[in-house]
């Protein structure tokens, strides 16, 4: 007589489960599409020159702009300290140096509000007792990690207030890379959390963590191409000015410098992984066409195929028009929409 009620019981409890993991992870999914986002403020604010408009790090005062015009020219002159504004800045006006002011003081305050939307709900699902104890620690590891990005992001401004007139292109990669991995954690744990059924393939699952890889180094490489402005160099396509290699591809450096902290060198390396990434992609893809596969990894990797040749085309209309800043962005913004398609068709493929 008993079996009934605990059946109904047992059945009550996995739904409230089932309905928590949900809400986790329809939150998790909101600070996926934030931290996306901020992806691409940072980038428009590298491309518009004004991470370095602000040279102080204050993070709770920070969040107050500045109010009167009294805060305005002591901000700016702060800047005019810097080698920066004496190097490409000397003209600048106080109403020029609001527009840059504008976007650094949105991309440290957009990651401020990230901040608070992961750690408000984080404290409140814990309280309710709604985070299943596997669940907390990684919760808790990407809020820590959110934390030290923004200790990287002030590292990586501090390299262009005193020696150089612009930040350091091994801190803005390192900044990316460590932007983006939060980015994937955070997918990944939501993805776990929606999508509890495995029907993937082994095979594809290999292939695409491959890919993955090849992506973020792919990615890393467009970290250094921008941080080294190199790619208002040599725009035509798909040769450099009518070469396979550029004749200044080592700049003078060592070999194993060249990708890094040269032009030409950052350009070519960034093109021939973007167009293997393609390759890759496509391959996999037509290669998969012949395989019997669940429908969710089917609709990722034909997702994939699309998203991999969108980036393709916004990587080569950017070089062609010479970097103009709305395009620019696209192709930032495109390149981590690569990078979740990659995640998502590699999720797909769990098998466990």
């Amino acid at each position: 007589m008993t079996v009934l009620p605990l059946t109904r019981g047992v059945a009550t409890r996995a739904a409230a489960t089932a309905g928590s993991e949900r809400a986790i992870a329809l939150w998790l999914l909101a600070c996926c599409a934030m931290i996306f986002l901020m992806v691409v403020i940072g980038g428009v604010t590298r491309l518009t020159e004004s991470g370095l408009s602000i040279t102080e790090w204050k993070p709770i005062s920070g969040v107050v702009p500045p109010l009167t015009e009294q805060d305005w020219a002591a901000e700016f002159e702060r800047y005019r300290q810097i080698p920066q504004y004496r190097a490409i800045h000397a003209e600048m006006t106080l109403a020029e140096f609001k527009g840059i002011f504008f976007w650094e003081y949105l991309h440290r305050l957009w990651g401020r509000l990230i901040g608070v939307v992961f750690a408000v709900p984080f404290l409140w699902f814990l309280c309710k007792r709604q985070i299943p104890r596997a669940l907390a620690p990684k919760l808790a590891g990407l809020f820590v990690l959110g934390a030290l990005q923004g200790v990287l992001g002030w590292y990586m401004v501090q390299s262009g207030l005193a020696d150089r007139i612009e930040v350091s292109q091994y801190r803005l990669v390192a900044h990316l890379v460590a932007a983006v991995a939060i980015y994937l954690a955070t997918l990944w744990v939501a993805l776990d959390l929606l999508w509890r059924r495995r029907e993937g393939s082994a095979a594809v699952g290999r292939k695409l963590s491959w890919l993955l890889g090849l992506g973020i180094v792919t990615l890393m490489a467009g970290g250094f191409v921008a941080g080294l402005r190199a790619g208002y160099i040599y725009n035509s396509f798909p040769l450099m000015n009518g070469s396979v290699i550029p004749p200044d591809y080592l700049a003078g450096l060592p070999w194993y410098r060249a990708p890094f902290e040269s032009l030409a060198g950052s350009q070519l390396d960034h093109r021939i992984l973007a167009e293997l990434t393609w390759l890759l992609a496509m391959g996999l893809w037509l290669w998969s066409l012949r395989l019997e596969l669940a429908p969710r990894l089917r609709l990722a990797l034909h997702a994939l195929a699309a998203v991999a040749t969108l980036q393709l085309a916004l990587g080569i209309a950017t070089l062609l028009l010479v970097v103009p800043i709305p395009l620019a962005a696209a192709h930032q913004a495109g390149a981590l929409l690569l990078l979740t398609s990659l995640l998502v068709a590699r999720h797909a493929a769990r098998l466990r």
